[in-house]
């Protein structure tokens, strides 16, 4: 039985299927559905649990070597927010792109892990290492 760590058995699935240059989403709570990849629904209620819960769930098991972010996170939130993002992406290299563009390259991930996160743009994409 795991006892530390993700607990979570279609999350650690997923994860073990992540191998070198796959992207995975980590996506608030009110990003769109996409048929096409696998989803994990992780939330619950209003901020729980939050994306950036979720990136230090994952950076713990992955090695991630570049990341996307929509352009219009840094207009739409506060410094502590942005800074909050930018600490816990410390160590990656984060591109900001136009949301439209960003949601382009969801349809290629490996999967999505959804949050209940309500920052705006409070989306990733991580690429695998």
């Amino acid at each position: 039985m795991i006892r530390t760590g993700i607990l979570n058995p279609r999350i650690l699935s997923l994860l073990a299927r992540v191998r070198h240059t796959n992207a995975l989403v980590i996506a608030d709570r009110g990003f769109p559905f996409w048929p096409q990849i696998e989803t994990v629904d992780i939330s619950l209620v209003d901020d729980a649990p939050t994306v950036l819960q979720a990136l230090g769930a994952v950076r713990a098991h992955c090695h991630f070597t570049a990341a996307f972010m929509a352009r219009e996170f840094r207009k739409h939130n506060a410094a502590a927010a942005r800074a909050a993002f930018a600490k816990a992406l410390a160590g990656i290299p984060v591109k900001f792109e136009p949301h439209a563009q960003f949601k382009k390259r969801v349809p290629d991930a490996i999967g999505l892990i959804r949050t209940g996160d309500t920052v705006q743009y409070a989306n990733l994409i991580l690429i695998s290492g």
